[in-house]
């Protein structure tokens, strides 16, 4: 399959190199198509790895991860093209973490909004499924670096995308639990983990943990 990944930073470096390890063809995107740190992803990953622009990127795959700094997310999207990315999945990995003001950052949009309803309001034609965004992108890819069983959360309007995320989550990533939240408006819920799990890295000191549902 052919797969786009918005965004050069650990995270869509991360899972582009894993989708690239599970046989799919994977292109980063970027701003521009000349980008070095997307060169050279390339040039570790082989054959199946190429790089463009964000547009190039949202034309190639077939499905789209959104890796960018949330805060720069819909800009990132709008030079992808909307006509680019129409009738795809676009699984949406990014938190509006605004980091203007040091540490901890604070979230740019949350209670009344989430970064996942806003892309889908500006991309009505795109199935977004908010996903992966609440844990370290080491652990998006292989989830056995926490012991025991633990739970990967997804948002999102569509079921048969949902339906076809959590395979691609439990069939690519390893996933075990997936807990659809509901419809886009729940990835508020999952984006206002952020700051709990900025301070959960501080008080534990690893970002290799997980947050697992009891009932």
């Amino acid at each position: 399959m052919k797969i786009g990944v918005l965004g050069t930073g650990m995270v869509g470096q991360t899972i582009g190199t894993k989708l690239v390890r599970m046989s799919q063809d994977v292109m980063m995107g970027s701003r521009s198509s000349t980008n070095e740190k997307a060169a050279a992803w390339v040039k570790a990953n082989g054959p199946k790895a190429s790089a463009g622009t964000f547009a190039d990127a949202a034309k190639f795959g077939e499905i789209l991860f959104n890796c960018t700094h949330g805060v720069a997310s819909l800009d990132a999207l709008k030079l992808a093209g909307a006509e680019n990315m129409k009738g795809k999945i676009l699984i949406d990995v990014a938190n509006p973490l605004d980091f203007s003001k040091g540490m901890p950052p604070i979230l740019s949009v949350s209670n009344t909004d989430s970064l996942g309803e806003q892309i889908q309001r500006a991309f009505p034609d795109v199935k977004v499924v908010k996903s992966l965004n609440t844990i370290n992108c080491k652990l998006m890819v292989n989830p056995s670096l926490v012991r025991g069983d633990h739970d990967v959360f997804i948002s999102g309007n569509d079921q048969t995308a949902k339906s076809r995320v959590t395979e691609i989550l439990k069939n690519w990533f390893g996933w075990k639990s997936v807990v659809d939240l509901g419809d886009i408006g729940s990835a508020r819920g999952a984006e206002q983990l952020l700051p709990l799990w900025v301070r959960l890295v501080g008080a534990l000191g690893t970002a290799n943990f997980n947050l697992k549902i009891v009932k």
